[in-house]
């Protein structure tokens, strides 16, 4: 399985839309891909990413289908909306927390 491991940071006054976009539509777009949320992570304090959320797909080539999408680009034109510094890696999923 290959995962997807994305980070940001939340845009000041941004908190409520970003909570709503998040409970309402962000692992429904993702699951529309073909990739399946396993983890999300708010830090508290420290330095760092605010938001770290991974998602696994089967192997390569449904993750490159995945990004290559309309879904995808419309997934972080809303999401970054909301927040800053986004970014995103892949990496072999190996069912433990990954940075």
């Amino acid at each position: 399985m290959i995962k997807l491991i994305m980070t940001w940071n939340i845009r000041e006054g941004k908190e409520a839309e970003y909570l709503e976009f998040l409970n309402k539509d962000f692992a429904r777009l993702l699951l529309s891909m073909n990739i399946h949320p396993t983890d999300a992570w708010y830090a508290v304090w420290g330095r760092g990413p605010q938001v770290i959320a991974g998602g696994v797909a089967e192997d390569m080539a449904a993750m490159e289908t995945a990004l290559r999408g309309e879904e995808w680009q419309g997934l972080q034109d809303k999401l970054k909306q909301f927040v800053v510094d986004f970014k995103y890696k892949l990496v072999e999923h190996t069912g433990s927390f990954q940075l």
